[in-house]
Order: structure tokens, then C-alpha cells, then sequence
């Protein structure tokens, strides 16, 4: 597997973990339990500091993470693209 490779897999494996976060918040679940621990160790780190810079909005919709997919791909591009 090629450095090209892994990179890539890395950044799609980040994505689905976001998607998995949105996923799960529609839900009931336990927030001590193990999945979501790691899904939102791996996740928070990028999906804080978005939600810190949004403005505060009254809606009930969290946009941080369409903005960090966003931003997630915009990175991806330009690291693959200097590979």
C-alpha cells in the first residue's frame, strides 16, 4: 500500500467517523459507552474547534460537522495533491 493509499484511507475513515457521530445523535445511546467514547475522542478534535468558530445559532441543527467534512476534504486534496 502506498503512502498515496494510506493517506486517503485515513481521511475516508475520519469521514465515515464523522458520519457515524451525526448518526448516532438522532438516537438514544449511552455516552460512556465504548463506541461512541471513540467515536467522539476521534472526532472531537476536529469537529471543537468548528463548532467554536460558528456563530451560535437558535436552530436545532448542528452545522459543524457539514463545515469539518468540508474542510476534512479540502485538506485531503491538497495533501494527496503533494504526494
Amino acid at each position: 500500500m502506498s503512502l498515496y493509499q494510506i493517506v486517503s484511507v485515513v481521511f475516508t475513515v475520519m469521514e465515515y467517523l464523522i458520519f457515524a457521530r451525526v448518526l448516532i445523535s438522532y438516537f438514544p445511546h449511552n455516552p460512556n459507552g465504548a463506541i461512541f467514547g471513540f467515536i467522539y475522542e476521534v472526532t472531537e478534535p476536529l469537529l471543537g474547534p468548528v463548532r467554536r468558530m460558528m456563530p451560535a445559532s437558535s436552530m436545532p441543527f448542528d452545522f459543524s460537522p457539514m463545515v469539518a467534512l468540508l474542510l476534512l476534504y479540502v485538506v485531503e486534496r491538497v495533501v494527496l495533491q503533494l504526494l
